[in-house]
Protein backbone atom coordinates (compact mmCIF):
# COMPACT_ATOMS: atom_id res chain seq x y z
CA UNK A 1 0.00 0.00 0.00
CA UNK A 2 0.80 3.25 -0.58
CA UNK A 3 2.15 4.60 2.59
CA UNK A 4 2.15 8.67 1.90
CA UNK A 5 -1.36 8.26 0.57
CA UNK A 6 -2.63 5.99 3.88
CA UNK A 7 -0.82 8.95 5.97
CA UNK A 8 -3.14 11.30 4.01
CA UNK A 9 -6.37 9.29 4.60
CA UNK A 10 -5.92 9.30 7.96
CA UNK A 11 -4.46 12.99 8.89
CA UNK A 12 -7.96 14.03 6.73
CA UNK A 13 -10.11 11.42 8.81
CA UNK A 14 -8.93 11.16 11.86
CA UNK A 15 -7.06 14.29 12.59
CA UNK A 16 -9.21 15.94 10.81
CA UNK A 17 -12.75 15.89 10.34
CA UNK A 18 -13.11 14.31 6.93
CA UNK A 19 -11.82 14.67 3.31
CA UNK A 20 -13.63 17.26 1.08
CA UNK A 21 -12.77 16.73 -2.32
CA UNK A 22 -9.44 17.93 -3.24
CA UNK A 23 -8.02 17.78 0.45
CA UNK A 24 -5.94 14.83 0.27
CA UNK A 25 -4.01 16.18 -2.50
CA UNK A 26 -3.32 19.41 -0.42
CA UNK A 27 -1.96 17.22 2.41
CA UNK A 28 0.31 15.62 -0.12
CA UNK A 29 2.99 13.30 0.60
CA UNK A 30 3.79 14.61 4.14
CA UNK A 31 0.45 14.37 6.13
CA UNK A 32 2.58 15.29 9.27
CA UNK A 33 3.32 18.69 8.14
CA UNK A 34 -0.04 19.48 6.83
CA UNK A 35 -0.96 18.98 10.77
CA UNK A 36 2.00 20.95 12.02
CA UNK A 37 0.82 24.00 9.48
CA UNK A 38 -2.24 23.76 11.30
CA UNK A 39 -0.98 24.53 14.68
CA UNK A 40 0.75 27.75 13.58
CA UNK A 41 -1.01 30.82 14.55
CA UNK A 42 -3.80 31.45 17.02
CA UNK A 43 -6.75 28.97 17.09
CA UNK A 44 -9.81 30.40 14.95
CA UNK A 45 -13.04 32.23 16.20
CA UNK A 46 -16.01 31.81 14.98
CA UNK A 47 -17.51 33.75 12.84
CA UNK A 48 -21.17 35.94 13.48
CA UNK A 49 -22.59 38.81 14.58
CA UNK A 50 -25.01 37.24 16.26
CA UNK A 51 -22.93 35.34 18.91
CA UNK A 52 -23.12 37.47 22.25
CA UNK A 53 -21.12 37.30 25.42
CA UNK A 54 -21.78 34.94 27.89
CA UNK A 55 -21.94 37.97 30.69
CA UNK A 56 -24.33 39.74 28.10
CA UNK A 57 -26.45 36.47 28.34
CA UNK A 58 -26.31 36.48 31.52
CA UNK A 59 -27.28 39.80 32.54
CA UNK A 60 -30.30 39.32 30.35
CA UNK A 61 -31.40 36.00 32.20
CA UNK A 62 -30.76 37.80 35.31
CA UNK A 63 -32.56 40.96 34.59
CA UNK A 64 -35.53 38.41 33.55
CA UNK A 65 -34.89 36.53 37.37
CA UNK A 66 -35.35 40.00 39.46
CA UNK A 67 -38.62 40.85 36.82
CA UNK A 68 -40.36 36.64 38.31
CA UNK A 69 -39.15 37.70 41.64
CA UNK A 70 -41.00 41.32 41.60
CA UNK A 71 -44.20 39.43 39.95
CA UNK A 72 -44.50 36.83 42.81
CA UNK A 73 -45.09 39.97 44.72
CA UNK A 74 -47.95 40.84 43.00
CA UNK A 75 -51.42 40.02 42.60
CA UNK A 76 -51.23 38.01 39.15
CA UNK A 77 -48.41 35.77 40.12
CA UNK A 78 -49.24 33.02 37.84
CA UNK A 79 -49.51 34.84 35.08
CA UNK A 80 -46.63 36.64 35.51
CA UNK A 81 -44.64 33.59 35.78
CA UNK A 82 -45.45 32.06 32.95
CA UNK A 83 -44.64 35.48 30.95
CA UNK A 84 -41.22 35.17 31.97
CA UNK A 85 -40.80 31.74 31.26
CA UNK A 86 -41.52 32.26 28.13
CA UNK A 87 -39.64 35.09 27.99
CA UNK A 88 -36.49 33.16 29.05
CA UNK A 89 -37.46 30.47 26.17
CA UNK A 90 -37.25 33.16 24.09
CA UNK A 91 -33.94 34.42 25.05
CA UNK A 92 -32.15 30.94 24.79
CA UNK A 93 -33.35 29.34 22.09
CA UNK A 94 -32.35 31.52 19.25
CA UNK A 95 -28.88 31.70 20.95
CA UNK A 96 -28.38 28.03 20.99
CA UNK A 97 -29.71 27.35 17.41
CA UNK A 98 -27.15 30.76 16.38
CA UNK A 99 -23.68 29.22 17.93
CA UNK A 100 -24.93 25.43 17.03
CA UNK A 101 -25.18 26.87 13.29
CA UNK A 102 -21.96 29.11 13.82
CA UNK A 103 -19.62 25.83 14.83
CA UNK A 104 -21.10 23.36 11.88
CA UNK A 105 -20.71 26.31 10.17
CA UNK A 106 -16.91 26.69 10.74
CA UNK A 107 -16.77 22.42 11.02
CA UNK A 108 -17.54 22.53 6.93
CA UNK A 109 -15.77 25.15 6.10
CA UNK A 110 -12.37 25.07 8.02
CA UNK A 111 -8.84 24.35 6.22
CA UNK A 112 -7.52 23.81 9.70
CA UNK A 113 -9.60 21.23 10.93
CA UNK A 114 -7.23 19.28 13.26
CA UNK A 115 -7.74 22.73 15.15
CA UNK A 116 -11.38 22.58 14.94
CA UNK A 117 -11.18 18.39 16.38
CA UNK A 118 -8.57 19.73 19.03
CA UNK A 119 -11.58 22.40 19.83
CA UNK A 120 -14.32 19.30 20.39
CA UNK A 121 -11.97 17.21 22.24
CA UNK A 122 -11.31 19.54 24.67
CA UNK A 123 -15.10 21.27 24.79
CA UNK A 124 -16.06 17.33 25.79
CA UNK A 125 -13.19 17.24 28.49
CA UNK A 126 -14.29 20.32 30.29
CA UNK A 127 -17.79 19.07 29.36
CA UNK A 128 -21.20 21.38 30.17
CA UNK A 129 -24.76 20.18 28.80
CA UNK A 130 -27.43 22.56 27.90
CA UNK A 131 -29.70 19.41 29.34
CA UNK A 132 -29.24 21.73 32.27
CA UNK A 133 -31.71 24.61 31.63
CA UNK A 134 -29.07 27.19 33.59
CA UNK A 135 -26.51 26.57 31.04
CA UNK A 136 -28.78 26.59 27.87
CA UNK A 137 -27.62 29.58 26.26
CA UNK A 138 -24.06 29.26 27.86
CA UNK A 139 -22.73 26.19 26.76
CA UNK A 140 -21.65 27.48 23.08
CA UNK A 141 -20.11 30.66 24.33
CA UNK A 142 -18.83 28.79 27.18
CA UNK A 143 -16.27 26.73 23.75
CA UNK A 144 -16.17 29.92 22.57
CA UNK A 145 -14.25 32.33 25.35
CA UNK A 146 -13.12 29.15 27.45
CA UNK A 147 -12.03 26.40 25.07
CA UNK A 148 -11.16 27.84 21.55
CA UNK A 149 -8.60 30.72 22.74
CA UNK A 150 -6.87 28.26 25.09
CA UNK A 151 -6.56 25.18 22.30
CA UNK A 152 -3.19 26.17 21.15
CA UNK A 153 -2.15 27.52 25.09
CA UNK A 154 -1.24 25.76 27.88
CA UNK A 155 -3.29 22.85 29.78
CA UNK A 156 -3.47 24.97 32.77
CA UNK A 157 -4.94 27.57 31.17
CA UNK A 158 -7.79 25.78 29.87
CA UNK A 159 -8.71 24.83 33.10
CA UNK A 160 -8.65 27.77 35.09
CA UNK A 161 -10.62 29.56 32.25
CA UNK A 162 -13.07 26.48 32.09
CA UNK A 163 -13.08 26.63 35.94
CA UNK A 164 -13.88 29.98 36.38
CA UNK A 165 -16.20 30.46 33.20
CA UNK A 166 -20.24 31.03 34.33
CA UNK A 167 -21.22 28.09 32.28
CA UNK A 168 -19.22 25.36 34.40
CA UNK A 169 -19.79 27.46 37.62
CA UNK A 170 -24.10 27.00 37.24
CA UNK A 171 -23.41 23.69 35.46
CA UNK A 172 -21.68 22.49 38.64
CA UNK A 173 -23.22 24.46 41.51
CA UNK A 174 -19.86 26.23 42.58
CA UNK A 175 -21.90 29.97 42.26
CA UNK A 176 -23.36 29.53 45.73
CA UNK A 177 -21.36 26.79 47.66
CA UNK A 178 -20.54 28.91 50.77
CA UNK A 179 -17.74 27.46 53.52
CA UNK A 180 -19.40 26.71 57.04
CA UNK A 181 -17.10 29.25 58.67
CA UNK A 182 -17.73 31.83 55.65
CA UNK A 183 -18.61 35.27 57.17
CA UNK A 184 -22.24 34.91 55.36
CA UNK A 185 -22.94 31.56 56.71
CA UNK A 186 -22.07 33.17 60.38
CA UNK A 187 -24.03 36.42 59.57
CA UNK A 188 -27.33 33.58 58.76
CA UNK A 189 -26.56 31.67 62.36
CA UNK A 190 -26.46 34.12 63.91
CA UNK A 191 -29.71 35.68 63.02
CA UNK A 192 -31.44 32.25 63.37
CA UNK A 193 -32.09 32.79 59.36
CA UNK A 194 -34.22 29.94 57.67
CA UNK A 195 -31.60 29.73 54.74
CA UNK A 196 -29.26 27.19 55.23
CA UNK A 197 -25.63 27.65 53.66
CA UNK A 198 -23.26 24.86 52.58
CA UNK A 199 -20.71 23.63 50.62
CA UNK A 200 -21.34 22.08 46.82
CA UNK A 201 -18.47 19.28 46.24
CA UNK A 202 -19.67 19.23 42.35
CA UNK A 203 -17.08 21.42 40.68
CA UNK A 204 -14.21 19.88 43.00
CA UNK A 205 -15.25 16.31 42.46
CA UNK A 206 -15.60 16.92 38.94
CA UNK A 207 -12.27 18.53 37.86
CA UNK A 208 -10.22 15.73 40.12
CA UNK A 209 -12.04 13.20 38.73
CA UNK A 210 -12.88 13.81 35.24
CA UNK A 211 -10.45 16.96 34.04
CA UNK A 212 -6.82 16.46 35.68
CA UNK A 213 -5.94 13.44 37.99
CA UNK A 214 -8.60 10.71 37.06
CA UNK A 215 -10.75 8.42 38.68
CA UNK A 216 -7.27 6.71 39.92
CA UNK A 217 -5.48 9.58 40.47
CA UNK A 218 -4.59 9.21 44.07
CA UNK A 219 -7.28 12.17 45.84
CA UNK A 220 -9.45 11.16 48.52
CA UNK A 221 -13.02 12.22 49.91
CA UNK A 222 -10.70 14.47 52.45
CA UNK A 223 -9.15 15.98 49.34
CA UNK A 224 -12.45 16.55 47.27
CA UNK A 225 -14.03 18.46 50.32
CA UNK A 226 -10.65 20.65 51.28
CA UNK A 227 -10.61 21.47 47.31
CA UNK A 228 -14.64 22.19 47.17
CA UNK A 229 -13.89 24.67 50.80
CA UNK A 230 -10.39 26.46 48.82
CA UNK A 231 -13.00 27.13 45.51
CA UNK A 232 -16.22 28.24 48.10
CA UNK A 233 -16.87 32.06 46.48
CA UNK A 234 -16.06 31.56 43.57
CA UNK A 235 -19.24 33.12 42.25
CA UNK A 236 -21.13 34.88 39.84
CA UNK A 237 -22.04 38.53 39.83
CA UNK A 238 -25.53 38.90 40.20
CA UNK A 239 -26.56 36.20 42.04
CA UNK A 240 -28.60 36.50 45.54
CA UNK A 241 -26.07 35.58 47.55
CA UNK A 242 -23.66 37.81 49.09
CA UNK A 243 -22.42 41.43 48.24
CA UNK A 244 -22.12 43.35 45.47
CA UNK A 245 -19.03 43.73 43.38
CA UNK A 246 -18.23 46.29 41.28
CA UNK A 247 -18.48 43.59 38.07
CA UNK A 248 -20.80 43.57 35.41
CA UNK A 249 -23.64 41.22 35.96
CA UNK A 250 -22.93 37.59 34.65
CA UNK A 251 -18.91 37.31 35.09
CA UNK A 252 -17.03 35.42 36.91
CA UNK A 253 -16.49 37.06 40.84
CA UNK A 254 -14.79 35.95 44.10
CA UNK A 255 -16.70 36.39 47.01
CA UNK A 256 -14.93 36.67 50.47
CA UNK A 257 -17.98 36.43 52.24
CA UNK A 258 -19.13 33.13 51.03
CA UNK A 259 -15.14 31.86 51.17
CA UNK A 260 -14.42 29.51 53.95
CA UNK A 261 -11.72 30.78 55.63
CA UNK A 262 -8.10 29.51 56.05
CA UNK A 263 -5.20 27.19 55.37
CA UNK A 264 -6.67 24.02 53.50
CA UNK A 265 -4.75 20.68 52.99
CA UNK A 266 -5.04 19.22 49.17
CA UNK A 267 -3.02 16.29 48.37
CA UNK A 268 -0.35 16.28 51.26
CA UNK A 269 0.14 19.82 50.44
CA UNK A 270 -0.68 22.97 52.43
CA UNK A 271 -2.53 26.08 51.02
CA UNK A 272 -2.41 29.42 52.57
CA UNK A 273 -5.48 31.90 53.06
CA UNK A 274 -5.25 33.54 49.91
CA UNK A 275 -8.63 34.73 48.67
CA UNK A 276 -9.04 33.40 44.85
CA UNK A 277 -5.46 32.82 44.52
CA UNK A 278 -5.75 29.74 46.80
CA UNK A 279 -7.78 27.85 44.36
CA UNK A 280 -5.77 29.37 41.34
CA UNK A 281 -2.36 27.31 43.40
CA UNK A 282 -4.50 24.34 43.81
CA UNK A 283 -5.58 24.35 39.83
CA UNK A 284 -2.12 24.92 38.92
CA UNK A 285 -0.53 22.14 41.03
CA UNK A 286 -3.09 19.88 39.94
CA UNK A 287 -2.14 20.45 36.35
CA UNK A 288 1.40 19.40 36.95
CA UNK A 289 1.13 16.73 38.72
CA UNK A 290 2.27 13.38 36.90
CA UNK A 291 -1.44 11.39 37.45
CA UNK A 292 -3.12 14.55 35.12
CA UNK A 293 -0.11 14.19 32.79
CA UNK A 294 -1.44 10.38 32.08
CA UNK A 295 -4.54 11.26 32.49
CA UNK A 296 -4.92 13.62 29.37
CA UNK A 297 -1.96 11.45 27.92
CA UNK A 298 -4.72 8.12 27.84
CA UNK A 299 -7.55 10.52 26.87
CA UNK A 300 -5.88 12.15 23.53
CA UNK A 301 -4.15 8.32 22.92
CA UNK A 302 -7.68 6.95 23.05
CA UNK A 303 -9.08 9.67 20.88
CA UNK A 304 -6.40 9.28 17.99
CA UNK A 305 -5.04 5.59 18.35
CA UNK A 306 -7.70 3.13 19.54
CA UNK A 307 -10.38 2.71 22.17
CA UNK A 308 -7.18 0.33 24.46
CA UNK A 309 -4.54 2.72 23.91
CA UNK A 310 -0.64 1.17 23.53
CA UNK A 311 0.69 1.62 26.79
CA UNK A 312 3.67 3.20 25.19
CA UNK A 313 2.19 5.58 23.13
CA UNK A 314 0.09 6.85 26.77
CA UNK A 315 3.86 6.69 28.04
CA UNK A 316 6.01 8.70 25.83
CA UNK A 317 2.53 11.56 25.67
CA UNK A 318 2.17 11.88 29.82
CA UNK A 319 6.24 12.10 29.79
CA UNK A 320 6.16 15.36 27.18
CA UNK A 321 2.80 16.68 28.50
CA UNK A 322 4.33 16.63 32.14
CA UNK A 323 8.04 18.10 30.52
CA UNK A 324 6.60 20.83 28.88
CA UNK A 325 4.25 21.97 31.87
CA UNK A 326 1.05 21.27 29.58
CA UNK A 327 2.05 23.17 26.17
CA UNK A 328 -0.34 21.86 23.98
CA UNK A 329 1.17 22.96 20.87
CA UNK A 330 4.31 20.67 22.32
CA UNK A 331 1.90 17.45 23.02
CA UNK A 332 0.24 17.51 19.79
CA UNK A 333 3.61 17.85 17.96
CA UNK A 334 4.61 14.39 19.89
CA UNK A 335 0.89 13.01 19.31
CA UNK A 336 1.55 13.72 15.90
CA UNK A 337 4.57 11.89 15.87
CA UNK A 338 3.34 8.32 17.50
CA UNK A 339 4.09 6.00 14.87
CA UNK A 340 1.09 4.30 16.83
CA UNK A 341 -1.37 6.81 15.42
CA UNK A 342 -0.66 5.74 11.59
CA UNK A 343 -0.65 2.46 12.28
CA UNK A 344 -4.01 1.29 9.97
CA UNK A 345 -6.71 3.76 8.92
CA UNK A 346 -10.08 3.60 10.30
CA UNK A 347 -9.13 2.27 13.39
CA UNK A 348 -11.96 4.28 15.26
CA UNK A 349 -15.65 4.05 14.98
CA UNK A 350 -17.25 7.46 14.34
CA UNK A 351 -19.10 9.52 16.55
CA UNK A 352 -22.51 10.37 15.35
CA UNK A 353 -21.34 14.14 15.23
CA UNK A 354 -18.08 13.16 13.50
CA UNK A 355 -20.09 10.97 10.85
CA UNK A 356 -22.37 13.56 9.95
CA UNK A 357 -19.66 16.31 9.33
CA UNK A 358 -17.67 14.03 7.40
CA UNK A 359 -20.56 13.17 5.39
CA UNK A 360 -20.99 16.86 4.76
CA UNK A 361 -17.80 18.30 4.31
CA UNK A 362 -17.49 15.26 1.49
CA UNK A 363 -20.36 16.50 0.11
CA UNK A 364 -19.09 19.88 0.16
CA UNK A 365 -22.78 21.53 1.23
CA UNK A 366 -23.11 25.10 1.01
CA UNK A 367 -22.61 26.91 4.36
CA UNK A 368 -26.76 27.90 4.60
CA UNK A 369 -26.88 24.32 4.92
CA UNK A 370 -25.68 24.43 8.57
CA UNK A 371 -28.76 25.25 10.19
CA UNK A 372 -30.71 22.44 8.79
CA UNK A 373 -28.32 20.06 9.67
CA UNK A 374 -28.21 20.60 13.54
CA UNK A 375 -31.54 18.31 13.83
CA UNK A 376 -29.39 15.32 12.52
CA UNK A 377 -27.21 15.32 15.61
CA UNK A 378 -30.50 15.09 17.91
CA UNK A 379 -31.28 12.27 15.45
CA UNK A 380 -28.10 10.16 15.33
CA UNK A 381 -28.01 10.65 19.41
CA UNK A 382 -25.67 13.57 20.00
CA UNK A 383 -27.26 16.60 20.21
CA UNK A 384 -24.40 19.62 20.50
CA UNK A 385 -23.33 20.29 23.82
CA UNK A 386 -25.70 17.93 25.32
CA UNK A 387 -23.54 15.29 26.98
CA UNK A 388 -25.39 13.14 29.32
CA UNK A 389 -22.88 13.94 32.02
CA UNK A 390 -20.07 15.80 32.87
CA UNK A 391 -17.97 12.90 31.62
CA UNK A 392 -18.84 14.09 28.21
CA UNK A 393 -19.94 12.37 25.34
CA UNK A 394 -17.45 8.42 25.46
CA UNK A 395 -14.96 7.68 22.87
CA UNK A 396 -14.99 4.27 22.87
CA UNK A 397 -16.59 2.68 19.72
CA UNK A 398 -18.94 0.35 21.95
CA UNK A 399 -20.74 3.39 22.71
CA UNK A 400 -21.86 4.22 19.40
CA UNK A 401 -21.98 1.17 17.04
CA UNK A 402 -24.87 -0.88 18.83
CA UNK A 403 -27.18 -2.41 15.94
CA UNK A 404 -30.48 0.46 16.40
CA UNK A 405 -27.76 3.33 16.41
CA UNK A 406 -26.42 2.07 13.15
CA UNK A 407 -29.47 1.51 11.38
CA UNK A 408 -30.84 5.10 12.57
CA UNK A 409 -26.93 6.69 10.82
CA UNK A 410 -28.12 3.86 7.38
CA UNK A 411 -31.56 5.54 7.20
CA UNK A 412 -30.25 9.10 7.68
CA UNK A 413 -27.30 8.48 4.68
CA UNK A 414 -30.32 6.60 2.89
CA UNK A 415 -32.28 9.81 2.86
CA UNK A 416 -28.87 12.06 2.17
CA UNK A 417 -28.51 9.60 -0.57
CA UNK A 418 -31.96 10.03 -2.01
CA UNK A 419 -31.63 13.88 -1.52
CA UNK A 420 -28.04 14.51 -3.06
CA UNK A 421 -27.33 11.29 -5.44
CA UNK A 422 -28.72 13.14 -8.53
CA UNK A 423 -26.36 15.69 -8.41
CA UNK A 424 -23.27 14.02 -6.77
CA UNK A 425 -20.89 10.75 -8.27
CA UNK A 426 -19.92 8.74 -5.52
CA UNK A 427 -17.36 6.86 -7.84
CA UNK A 428 -15.15 10.02 -8.04
CA UNK A 429 -16.22 11.26 -4.43
CA UNK A 430 -15.04 7.80 -3.35
CA UNK A 431 -11.76 7.71 -3.85
CA UNK A 432 -10.92 11.86 -2.64
CA UNK A 433 -12.62 10.99 0.51
CA UNK A 434 -10.74 7.48 1.43
CA UNK A 435 -7.96 7.57 -0.69
CA UNK A 436 -5.79 4.80 0.16
CA UNK A 437 -7.98 3.63 2.89
CA UNK A 438 -10.92 2.88 -0.05
CA UNK A 439 -11.54 -1.03 -0.18
CA UNK A 440 -11.82 -2.90 -3.36
CA UNK A 441 -15.12 -4.16 -2.25
CA UNK A 442 -16.30 -0.56 -1.53
CA UNK A 443 -15.39 0.69 -4.52
CA UNK A 444 -16.88 -2.51 -6.86
CA UNK A 445 -20.49 -1.95 -4.67
CA UNK A 446 -20.31 1.61 -5.77
CA UNK A 447 -19.69 1.02 -9.44
CA UNK A 448 -22.84 -1.31 -9.82
CA UNK A 449 -24.96 0.28 -8.05
CA UNK A 450 -28.57 1.10 -9.92
CA UNK A 451 -28.83 4.55 -9.41
CA UNK A 452 -27.00 7.89 -8.11
CA UNK A 453 -29.05 7.87 -4.61
CA UNK A 454 -27.52 4.11 -4.48
CA UNK A 455 -24.06 4.34 -4.73
CA UNK A 456 -23.90 7.70 -2.61
CA UNK A 457 -25.81 5.65 0.17
CA UNK A 458 -23.50 3.10 -0.24
CA UNK A 459 -20.57 5.54 0.08
CA UNK A 460 -21.93 6.80 3.36
CA UNK A 461 -22.43 3.54 4.48
CA UNK A 462 -19.33 2.28 3.82
CA UNK A 463 -17.11 0.44 6.67
CA UNK A 464 -14.30 2.36 5.87
CA UNK A 465 -16.43 5.47 6.06
CA UNK A 466 -17.58 4.75 9.17
CA UNK A 467 -14.76 4.69 10.88
CA UNK A 468 -11.46 7.27 11.34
Amino acid sequence: MDEPALAAAIAANRFGLGARPGELARVGSDARAWLSAQLAGGAPRLQGSELRASADILSQALQLRRERRDARAGSAEQNADAAVVMKVAQLYKPIYVDETTARIREALTTDRPFIERLTYFWTNHFAVSVDKVAVYGLAGSFEREAIRPHVLGSFIDLLLASTRHPAMLLYLDNQTSVGPNSPLAQRAARRASERRFGINENLAREILELQTLGVAGGYTQADVTSFAQVITGWSIEGQNLGRRTNGAPGQFVFRPEMHEPGAQVVLGKRYAEDGAEQGVAVLRDLAQRPAAAHFVATKLARHFIADDPPPLAVERLARVFHDSSGDLPTVYRALIGLKECWAQAAAKFKTPGEYIISSLRGLQVPENYADKARTSFALLGQRIYAPGSPAGWPDRSADWDGSSAVMKRIEWADALGQKMGVHQDAAQLAPQWLGAGLSAATHSSIARAASGAQALTLLLTAPEFMRR
